[in-house]
């Protein structure tokens, strides 16, 4: 395997404790097993030559006027890549049963179906496992003809097949060639284990299908719980779907991307560990899968949150930004330098240094999503809650690194500000509307206290507009949030002269930067696409404060940069490229939010005429 993929390239399948991307050739080039934060099997889009990969595709490189095209079946996460050459039609389904149990499994099982509905193709098997980040070897054992098993370190991988193909090793690999005419179909299932267990008999051709169907029935009985009925349900329940596929099923915390080190710009160093739960990620996870009816998850997420609230954190402050899916707050970074990244953009890094940094916006979000319950946790968890915001009392008015993880040191940042009120604010709502203990004097004194800060020191009359830091005049599109929230009115003169100077300094045809690091140094080298998030929060703002017409067009654009199967990554480069850890939750979750605001407005609009 040569070369890299686009980003976009892709799709992505799991089994909702771990997550694969699949190229468009039929490439498996990113898997890692047993969760999502483990170490990779396949990373071939980290590094072509040693990350490993398993292709499972019609032969058709070298047929002239061969064409492929890759969609989901509707409403799932079952993968088609479909082959269309002049002698044959042929598809690969690529999909894992999800496993929604709260325990978790050192099995995972990945399935490619190979089949011709017209004519004849040949197909090519190769797989190339590359254990650790491919820095561990590994033995190959041929079982048969139609199994394989390759031993790794701590995890190994067993290869099963079905139909009429052969395997024959290559080193301590595997290939495989063969044809299949119409009707005929051919299964490879890969199985990874931790445990020793090795399953014997390769699955049947009838237990294959009763496994896809098993598996589309799971993601439409989970869709039918969704009350979104509006105008845009096919991208609304792919970004849904995704959001889904990013959550550990054994302890509900969402991740941020399925991916680690895809960088933000060809060639630069910005290029992080996404595999993680954010506090914050994850709380406008839960709130978006919330608002489309879905619960749940959003109780599993609470149980989760309250946890790491009980168990504190490594810094003494209450909660830190992130942790690993299981609670684990060590998140040490290391670089993989055996991996020339993704167009030789590096380091590589895995884990994050930045689960030590303060960002006390965390607290307004993880609030936000608490409040969305009538019960938080019965009265040990009322007292937890209470307690961190007595704490936040004492300690809100502190300098940290904000919202985008800036490493060039702390500043007085508007947006946790912001978020600060947002967490005083639903504090004295839910003690208020269900009658808990709570110093509600002390907490409205320093909520109002908040408020008044960042419209005094926020607000920047220079610009007319409130702007990222107290000490700069940089707009931030963070502040994107300031009427969702319901810090403001969406149609505030204040607000309105802010969306304004957006419009005019972030907004470059309905893509939208986070800020300007050339006017505000983040510490690190090199610069960025637009942020899908910011430019979905953006059709938020634009359509709460009835520009219409400009939202809906901004929103209609903004779909028109996601993938071939209506995947977003991080950001949108220069050249309409997606870049960064892909697919990543913030931009489906802001999607999801768009969707749901441009939808109200809309249909108000509609029912009071022109």
């Amino acid at each position: 395997m040569n070369g890299y993929p686009k980003i976009a390239d892709h799709g992505m399948i799991g089994d909702l404790q771990t997550a694969a991307l699949v190229s468009g050739t039929g490439t498996i080039d990113w898997w890692c097993t047993p969760r999502f934060d483990s170490p990779s099997l396949f990373a071939s889009l980290l590094d072509s030559e040693r990350g490993g990969h398993c292709r499972l595709a019609a032969d058709v490189d070298r047929i002239a006027g061969a064409t492929v095209r890759q969609l989901y079946l509707p409403d799932t996460a079952i993968l088609v890549t479909r082959f269309m050459a002049p002698g044959g039609v042929g598809e690969v389904a690529d999909f894992m049963e999800p496993n929604p149990s709260t325990t978790p499994s050192d099995q995972h099982r990945l399935v490619r179906v190979a089949r011709v509905v017209r004519g004849s193709l040949p197909f090519t098997l190769v797989c190339r496992p590359r254990f650790d980040y491919g820095r561990a070897p590994h033995n190959l054992t041929l079982l048969d003809d139609g199994s394989a098993l390759f031993h790794g370190p701590r995890t190994d991988l067993h290869l099963q097949t079905t139909g009429p193909l052969a395997l024959r090793p290559d080193g301590e690999d595997v290939v495989a060639d063969f044809t299949l005419q119409a009707g005929e179909t051919a299964a490879v299932v890969l199985t990874t284990d931790s445990s020793g267990y090795h399953p014997m008999a390769a699955p049947t051709a009838d237990e294959v299908r009763a496994s896809i169907e098993a598996c589309r029935d799971f993601w439409h009985d989970w869709l039918r719980t969704s009350r979104y009925r509006g105008r845009w349900k096919d991208m609304v329940n792919r970004s849904a779907i995704t959001l889904k596929l990013l959550t550990y099923a054994p302890t509900g915390a969402p991740i941020a991307a399925a991916t680690m080190g895809l960088p933000e710009q060809i060639g630069g160093e910005r290029n992080w560990d996404y595999r993680y739960t954010w506090i914050r990620d994850a709380s406008l996870s839960v709130r978006a899968l919330i608002d489309l009816g879905f619960v749940e998850e959003a109780q599993a997420f609470r149980t989760w949150l309250r946890e790491r609230l009980d168990a504190g954190s490594t810094s003494g402050e209450p909660l830190q930004i992130m942790y690993r899916i299981d609670g684990d707050p060590y998140l040490t970074e290391e670089v993989l330098d055996h991996l020339e990244g993704y167009q030789k953009s590096g380091p590589v890094r895995a884990g994050n240094a930045a689960a030590d940094q303060l960002q006390l916006d965390i607290y307004g979000e993880a609030a936000d999503a608490l409040a969305q319950a009538q019960e938080i946790g019965g009265i040990r968890g009322w007292r937890s809650f209470a307690g961190v915001l007595d704490w936040l009392a004492d300690t809100w008015d502190r300098p940290d690194e904000g919202i985008w993880e800036t490493r060039g040191g702390r500043q007085e940042f508007t947006y946790s500000r912001l978020m600060t009120w947002v967490a005083f604010d639903r504090g004295i709502r839910m003690a208020t509307t269900y009658s808990r203990p709570a110093d509600l004097a002390r907490w409205t004194s320093v909520r109002d206290a908040v408020f008044n800060q960042i419209v005094d020191r926020g607000w920047n009359p220079q610009r007319q507009a409130f702007v990222q830091n107290y000490a700069t005049d940089v707009l931030d599109a963070s502040l994107l949030l300031m009427p969702r929230v319901g810090f403001i009115s969406p149609r505030d003169p204040l607000w309105l002269s802010t969306l304004d100077a957006m419009d005019e300094e972030l907004v470059s045809d309905s893509l939208v930067y986070r800020y300007d690091p050339a006017a505000s140094p983040d510490g690190l080298r090199g610069s960025e696409g637009t942020f899908n998030l910011c430019s979905f929060l953006y059709v938020e703002a634009l359509a709460r404060a009835g520009r219409l017409h400009q939202a809906r067009y901004a929103f209609d654009k903004m779909l028109t940069y996601a993938n071939h199967v209506g995947l977003f990554a991080e950001e949108i480069g220069p050249s309409g490229e997606q870049l960064g850890n892909f697919p990543q939750a913030f931009t489906h979750l802001a999607l999801i939010a768009a969707a749901i605001a441009l939808d109200e407005q809309l249909d108000r609009a509609e029912t009071s005429g022109p």
